[in-house]
């Protein structure tokens, strides 16, 4: 597949296209095929992953100087989650030139938002390499800065177990209890069910693809239920 439409769609021309080439081997590629037994992703993701925290840090400090250490913190922690990353990889068309397994491939690898946050990371890292931290930053803020900007207002990503937690110790003087109360389908596509209980003030239930997901749910439906924004 050629590289040069996800090269537009980032918005960055390589000029050593084999960066960009190793940023889309996901390491399964490497078990069915011998000459990429070494040749993975992985040591461009680590980069990535160091360059845009320090790219979100630098624009959060400038652009949000009322916020305090704690709360910069936790919003960068959001804007580097895998949920927003896989959201922009996968908006870029980025699954759809990865080298994957055929194990991975069957099992939805392209779709799957853990796979999709790598890969960006290791794109980005490539990007770095290529070019220098001023172009890096200009690609991350082109496709990150609307997200950050609006951060606080995405469901989708707010951490609703960190918020819960919060408002647990602060209001109850204890933590919140999570417990699996159901499973459902095969192992390789299962649905959990979990139970958020504070004490014996309140409880709710949480249903996901993984016991994270049901998990933050859960949290996300008892923090409507009490109030807690």
């Amino acid at each position: 597949m050629k590289l040069e439409s996800l090269e537009k769609e980032i918005g960055y021309f390589f000029k050593n296209i084999d960066l960009l080439k190793n940023s889309l081997v996901h390491r399964s590629f490497g078990n069915e095929n011998k000459k990429y037994k070494k040749i993975n992703n992985e040591r461009l993701e680590l980069l990535g992953d160091a360059v845009l925290d320090l790219i979100v840090a630098e624009y959060l400090y400038k652009h949000f100087q009322n916020y305090s250490e704690g709360d910069l913190a936790k919003i960068k922690s959001m804007a580097v989650s895998e949920p927003v990353l896989a959201k922009v990889a996968k908006k870029l068309g980025m699954g759809n030139y990865l080298l994957l397994s055929k194990g991975e491939e069957m099992t939805g690898g392209r779709e799957r938002s853990s796979i999709l946050c790598d890969v960006f990371e290791a794109v980005l890292g490539a990007i770095y390499l290529d070019s220098d931290f001023d172009t890096a930053r200009k690609i991350v803020l082109n496709h990150l800065e609307d997200y950050i900007d609006h951060i606080e207002e995405d469901e989708d990503i707010l951490d609703f177990k960190t918020i819960l937690q919060e408002y647990s110790q602060k209001e109850y003087k204890t933590v919140p209890l999570y417990e699996v109360i159901g499973e459902k389908g095969p192992d390789h596509k299962k649905t959990f069910e979990i139970l958020v209980k504070i004490g014996d003030n309140a409880q709710a239930i949480g249903v996901g693809k993984s016991k994270k997901i049901a998990e933050q749910g859960a949290a996300k439906a008892l923090c409507k239920k009490l109030g807690v924004s």
